[in-house]
C-alpha cells in the first residue's frame, strides 16, 4: 500500500472500506473486459488533495456559496477576468504541485497492460498526464495550458505565471480557502489592483484551455470520444456523479449500446439506476485491489 498523510483525505467524503464481495464483482467486471473505456471525475483527484464541487459535506458547494466562473461572464467582463486570474495566480503554485495518487497510477498500469482501451477525464488537473497515461482525452481541457481567444496562440500556464509576477511585483494577497480547478477565495479589495497580461502576439484576451461552466465541449472532441467508446466493450466510471451532461452523454451512449457499466463513486450518481455494478468506495482504495 502507498503511505499517505491525513491531509490527502481532507476533501474525500467518509465511506466504508471496500467490501470483499464488491472487490470480487469489480475484478470479474474488469477481467471480462477486453477493451475497457474509463471515465474519471473529480472524485479520483480528491485523494491528491484537490477538492471537488459536489461531494456531500466536503465539496465546494457544501462548504461555501461560491460558484465557479461562468463562460459568458469571463468573455463579457474584464473585471470577471481580473478576478479569475488573480485568484488563479494565488492558487497556481499549490494546484500545479498536486501529484497523482494510487488510482491514477493504477489506470496508467492498466493501459500499459492492455486492459484499458481509452481513458476520458472530466478533470482539468493534468494528474492523469503526470501519472503517464497516454490513451487519454481531457474532456474539459487542462489548466496547465492557456490560449488567446483572438489568435489562438498557446502558452504554458507556468509561463503565464512569470508574466503575472513581472506585471505585479508588489501585489500580494493571502488566500482564505481553496476551491477546485486551481482557484482560491479572495476579496474584491484584494483583486482590484491586480494586472492581467494580454496575449504577447496580438494583445488579445487570454483564457485557460478549459471548458468553463456554461460552455460546450467541441464537436470534434465529442465525436472522437464517441469513436473510442464504439470500439470498447465495457465502461467504468470512477469518481464522478455524472451530473454534468458533457460526460453523462457517454454513459447514455454506452447504455444504448448495451455495454456493461460499472460505477465507482462515493455517493449517488445519475447512472445508478442503469449501471450493472455500483461501488461506494474510494478509487484509491479499491482500484489497486484489482489485478
Amino acid at each position: 500500500s502507498v503511505s499517505r498523510t491525513t491531509s490527502d483525505l481532507t476533501f474525500v467524503p467518509a465511506c466504508l472500506p471496500p467490501d470483499p464481495v464488491e472487490v470480487e464483482e469489480l475484478q470479474r467486471f474488469v477481467s471480462n473486459s477486453k477493451r475497457l473505456f474509463v471515465m474519471t471525475g473529480a472524485g479520483i483527484s480528491t485523494e491528491s488533495g484537490i477538492p471537488d464541487y459536489r461531494s456531500e459535506g466536503v465539496g465546494l458547494y457544501a462548504r461555501t456559496d461560491r460558484r465557479p466562473v461562468q463562460h459568458a461572464e469571463f468573455l463579457r467582463s474584464a473585471s470577471a477576468r481580473q478576478r479569475y486570474w488573480a485568484r488563479n495566480f494565488v492558487g497556481w503554485p499549490q494546484f500545479s504541485s498536486h501529484q497523482p495518487n494510487t488510482a491514477h497510477r493504477v489506470l496508467r498500469d492498466w493501459e500499459k497492460l492492455g486492459k484499458l482501451h481509452w481513458l476520458v477525464t472530466q478533470n482539468v488537473d493534468a494528474l492523469h498526464t503526470k501519472a503517464g497515461s497516454q490513451r487519454l482525452t481531457e474532456l474539459h481541457g487542462c489548466t496547465h495550458r492557456v490560449f488567446c481567444l483572438a489568435c489562438g496562440d498557446q502558452i504554458l500556464r507556468s509561463e503565464l505565471q512569470e508574466h503575472f509576477e513581472a506585471l505585479n511585483p508588489t501585489w500580494k494577497a493571502e488566500a482564505f480557502g481553496v476551491a477546485p480547478d486551481g482557484d482560491v477565495f479572495l476579496t474584491d479589495e484584494q483583486v482590484c489592483s491586480f494586472q492581467v497580461p494580454a496575449c504577447r502576439k496580438c494583445g488579445g484576451v487570454l483564457k485557460p484551455d478549459v471548458t468553463f461552466f456554461g460552455d460546450t465541449v467541441s464537436q470534434d472532441k465529442v465525436s472522437f470520444v464517441h469513436q473510442r467508446l464504439a470500439e470498447s466493450d465495457s465502461m467504468l466510471v470512477a469518481g464522478s456523479s455524472m451530473q454534468v451532461y458533457s460526460g453523462y452523454r457517454f454513459a447514455l451512449a454506452a447504455r444504448d449500446k448495451k455495454l456493461p457499466i460499472a460505477v465507482l463513486n462515493i455517493g449517488p450518481t445519475r447512472l445508478d439506476h442503469f449501471a450493472s455494478l455500483k461501488l461506494n468506495s474510494r478509487c484509491g482504495e479499491l482500484l489497486p485491489l484489482i489485478v
